[in-house]
């Protein structure tokens, strides 16, 4: 039989969305999976600073080879004689978190046309692509190239990994939008729970007396992370057009919350509307106060604290090397005690805001998490540990929910049929948050020293400024209403904007009469989750056993 031509020329791409929509009886619960495949390998974003230590003496390999008080940061980019030095190597993760937050808002207009899968596609070439240009960066030690892989090319592969299941997840979950988009983002929140002790495990097994085994190590996660999210995004699945569970109705309009629309927003329009910039305000107070003491979190318990950490009654300028060591290691049990709440809280908060409503869940981080802030000085004057470590327990599992829980809030407010590329334009919150939590923290840490306030009290009043950012994100929740009907598109642009998302309607998978010609066998499905689960198990475990130096 001859082939037609015209067929083929006409045939979408392997890639294309339209050769992504599930066919019948395909099962929702594959879905969840392939977005944690993604959002456990980029998730490492989290975990880079790993390398930070061995990178700093790739030359000198046993010990730092520090520059000349000539060498600047610009002439760090190329220099190959010396180390970088700590501070450099983290403008790596300040640009992750930049170009992720870019990346997400410059292109998640065209995700949603596209489809989930090519968007992970280009995900995985670029964040693993920029791993691999970033070990040739350190074998020729040029700084620039570490920049440019890492920072810039796995930024871009950062952004748009991280939004390309958010719309497809609530378009299979209408009934549990945050539970959904919860699971996968949890994936990110755990990426370096799998990723950092592979890392540090991989660097031990290469590292030699000429090369401290960050090159190799990064081969290697590289590969490894490569063939994971391939697998992710050939896993991805869109319903079609109209699609719902069985036995789900949407609400009908009068009984429905007036904070859920069943219309649609365009992206274009977005930031024109005062809802998205509230809610751009909510995120960025709740991401800017969390942030703000994850990086600080080890030295700020050893100096609240010091020698009581290891049951000896000295302040923390009075211990010597042996004792910081000490004390350091149980610090490191706490940090990795606020990492599991922080990826348990994105599953836990996002699942709960599907029966509290998004409002009423911001509403509970702002005023609890306030409230905890201010409990911190109290707890830590009457050397109440306990207390102290749970308050901020709490609030890390209250930061990872507000990432959880904010693509369900937007597809709340404006509609599902855009809301990955909008959630892409909110990601600049993040980008912001990255930057003023860090500094607030930071810095009045700084300044409080130089004053000479005791390094036990110098995070006083830095918990009070906490409490007034997560003050203003209440506000601006308390602010947000239903979107006027005068920025939901009409029905003809509806209309054009699925065909350009090359939307399809399958009449019998629409109401309630859902896929169930040819269910997916129940195998593929344990699968596929034990696929994302055993390794994301192996990192709670290892992460378990640094949190038990903590409770030691």
């Amino acid at each position: 039989m001859p082939l037609n031509t015209d067929i083929v020329r006409d045939s979408p791409g392997f890639l294309a969305k339209e050769r992504t929509i599930a066919p019948s009886g395909f099962n929702r619960w594959l879905v969840p999976p392939a977005a944690l495949a993604i959002h456990l390998c980029i998730g490492m974003a989290y975990g880079f600073s790993v390398f930070w230590l061995p990178l700093s003496k790739a030359v000198g390999i046993k010990e730092s080879i520090e520059c000349g008080s000539e060498i600047g940061f610009l002439q760090e980019l190329t220099v190959t004689h010396c180390d970088w030095k700590i501070s450099t190597l983290g403008w790596m993760y300040t640009l992750f978190f930049v170009f992720l937050g870019s990346s997400a808002a410059l292109w998640g207009g065209w995700l949603e046309h596209v489809g989930p899968r090519k968007a992970a596609v280009v995900s995985a070439f670029c964040w693993c692509g920029g791993m691999l240009f970033s070990a040739v960066g350190i074998y020729y030690h040029q700084f620039w190239m570490m920049l440019l892989g890492s920072g810039v090319i796995g930024g871009i592969g950062l952004g748009l990994g991280y939004i390309s299941p958010v719309s497809t997840l609530i378009k299979w979950f209408p009934d549990r939008r945050g539970m959904a988009t919860g699971m996968a983002i949890m994936g990110f929140g755990g990426g370096a729970m799998i990723g950092s002790p592979l890392a540090a495990a991989l660097m031990k097994f290469f590292e030699s007396d000429a090369d401290v085994g960050v090159m190799p190590t990064l081969i290697v996660m590289a590969t490894v992370y490569f063939v994971f999210m391939m697998a992710g995004a050939l896993g991805y699945r869109i319903p079609t057009t109209g699609w719902l569970p069985v036995g789900w109705n949407p609400p009908e309009v009068s009984k429905a919350s007036k904070m859920i629309t069943q219309k649609h927003v365009h992206v274009k329009n977005v930031f024109k509307i005062k809802q998205f910039w509230l809610l751009w305000g909510v995120l960025c107070m709740n991401v800017s106060a969390g942030i703000g003491i994850i990086g600080m979190s080890s030295p700020m318990l050893q100096e609240v604290f010091g020698g009581q950490l290891i049951g000896i009654s000295k302040l923390y300028a009075d211990l010597d090397k042996d004792q910081l060591a000490a004390i350091a290691a149980v610090a490191a049990g706490f940090t990795a005690l606020l990492s599991l709440f922080n990826i348990g809280g994105r599953f836990l908060w996002a699942s709960l805001s599907d029966k509290l409503g998004r409002k009423t869940t911001y509403m509970v981080f702002f005023l609890l998490g306030s409230l905890l802030y201010l409990s911190i000085p109290q707890s830590a004057n009457t050397g109440n540990t306990l207390l102290f470590v749970g308050a901020f327990c709490i609030i890390l599992s209250m930061y990872g929910g507000g990432f959880a829980t904010v693509p369900a809030y937007l597809a709340d407010l404006f509609g599902t049929q855009m809301v990955g590329a909008i959630h892409g334009r909110l990601l600049t919150a993040w980008a912001t948050a990255g930057i003023l939590g860090p500094v607030i923290v930071n810095y009045m840490r700084e300044y409080q020293l130089a004053l000479g306030i005791p390094r036990e009290q110098v995070y006083n009043q830095t918990m009070m400024i906490l409490a007034g950012l997560l003050m203003i994100g209440l506000a601006c929740n308390l602010f947000i209403r239903p979107v006027a009907d005068k920025w939901f598109m009409t029905d003809s642009e509806l209309a054009e904007e699925k065909h350009l998302a090359h939307e399809t309607v399958d009449i019998g998978q629409t109401g309630n009469e859902t896929n169930i010609a040819k269910p997916t066998r129940l195998i593929t499905v344990l699968l596929a989750w034990l696929a994302v689960l055993l390794p994301l198990g192996w990192g709670i475990y290892k992460t378990l056993l640094n949190v038990s130096k903590f409770f030691s």
